[in-house]
């Protein structure tokens, strides 16, 4: 039986969706979705299942996921993560809902070190939920702020999924680092301003007044931790190091203020946080690899250009086209974890955007701040669900408030895609040659 790409469109979204309805993991679920055509079409076999997947994980630049996410599981075991929290208390708790204010400051700092938007839901969310409930915060709102904040941790550089995303797609991980920064600063700011309103409206208390001393000592006290997206991202934009070498890096330099700096974390540890990254860097390697042979069944049957023929009869402008392909990566990532989504829908939505002249860091940040999203919206929200269980809540009875969080965080991404310079400003000035 020979396929054409309708029939295999069909089989491949509707095998998935249905799969997902199911309540089969993503993972599993992108590898059982290729199987029907490995089976059915006769110059394919299921052999190349494994193949495909094998050949994913022969990419250097992968070895950064869990490098980073070791990097993250030792920031937040060894109490570095405290000593952003204060330094965040003592910039913003004089501001009306203080602590809310802190959890979207410690969120950007953290962000800046991690790379990953779940350890940043856990590790600040057990530290600031609790405190933000004990100080009668609403519950809802306290698990909503926490979730919706969390989102930074793939926006503003380093970022997990910015890495993936420039691996599949050959775009400079360095331009996409200096591209991410500024949105992820005006999402910040966004939701800050949402606190602010809450707070007022609420009559939130504030943590303190304004103590410049404390603020000069906890700023020393965060000058250490403060240095590792230095490390990390002025390396690769220096060309001093690769995105995997950089991840390294970040590694031994938090092993070396939890183990000779601070001594917060014992040398016997160390083997507890490896297996804790060994699981999480496994779960997402996976998802590449089963997301690897997805994308390349939709790329052999040439669903790429069907689509641009398919679109490309509704509009050629840059900017409606480029809306057309966040809604499509809004949807995606409301049921799909960020890494398989990048592995299936850059390739296959990349033709689209060099069909409307859409700039490659420009789709790429765009794509990256929409599926970011995905972490707060259901079914997936896996930030949400993770700030919800912190909270002791149902993950839907936040769901009012995050709303209101993500209608602004939309606002920023609709700026976003108008306003091209907003993500190209830092690149322009610091790599030009890329541009």
């Amino acid at each position: 039986m020979i396929f054409d790409p309708a029939v295999v469109g069909i089989i491949l979204f509707g095998g998935l969706i249905l799969l997902i309805v199911l309540r089969i993991p993503v993972a599993y679920a992108l590898a059982l979705a290729v199987v029907p055509v490995l089976l059915l079409e006769p110059r394919l076999t299921p052999v190349m299942l494994l193949q495909r997947m094998l050949k994913s994980y022969d990419s250097f630049i992968l070895l950064s996921v869990p490098f980073f996410i070791m990097a993250a599981n030792v920031m937040n075991a060894s109490g570095i993560t405290n000593k952003l929290i204060r330094f965040s208390k003592a910039l913003v708790g004089h501001l009306p809902g203080g602590l809310a204010h802190v959890n979207v400051v410690v969120s950007m700092f953290f962000a800046g070190i991690s790379g990953s938007s779940t350890a940043d839901a856990a590790g600040i969310g057990s530290v600031l939920i609790p405190a933000m409930i004990k100080e009668k915060y609403d519950r809802f709102f306290t698990v909503a702020v926490t979730a919706c904040s969390s989102v930074m941790g793939v926006i503003i550089p380093p970022s997990i999924i910015m890495v993936v995303w420039g691996g599949v797609s050959n775009t400079s991980v360095a331009a996409l680092f200096l591209a991410g920064f500024v949105p992820g600063v005006m999402v910040a700011l966004s939701q800050m301003g949402l606190v602010h309103i809450f707070s007022i409206k609420r009559k939130y208390p504030k943590e303190h007044a304004m103590d410049w001393k404390e603020l000069g000592l906890s700023f020393k006290a965060a000058i250490l931790p403060g240095i590792t997206p230095v490390i990390i991202i002025g390396g690769i934009v220096g060309g001093f190091v690769t995105p995997t070498e950089a991840s390294l890096l970040a590694v031994a330099y938090a092993l070396f203020l939890a183990l000779f700096v601070y001594r917060t974390i014992k040398p016997g540890k160390v083997s507890s946080l490896l297996l804790d990254t060994a699981k999480l860097g496994g779960l997402s390697l996976f998802a590449v690899g089963t997301a690897s042979i997805y994308g390349w069944v939709l790329a052999y049957y040439r669903l790429p250009g069907f689509m641009v023929q398919a679109i490309g009869y509704i509009t050629n402008s840059p900017t409606v086209m480029l809306f057309i392909i966040v809604g499509l990566f809004l949807i995606v990532g409301t049921f799909m974890d960020a890494i398989p989504a990048i592995v299936i829908m850059t390739p296959l939505l990349m033709p689209l955007a060099e069909y409307a002249g859409i700039h490659p860091l420009h789709y790429a940040i765009s794509g990256i701040v929409a599926l970011s999203f995905g972490l707060i919206t259901p079914p997936y929200g896996l930030c949400l669900l993770i700030s919800s269980e912190i909270g002791g809540i149902n993950s839907m009875d936040a769901i009012k408030e995050v709303g209101i969080f993500l209608a602004i965080m939309l606002l920023v991404l609709s700026a976003i895609v108008v306003f091209p310079g907003l993500t190209m400003f830092l690149p322009r000035l610091f790599m030009p040659e890329f541009l």
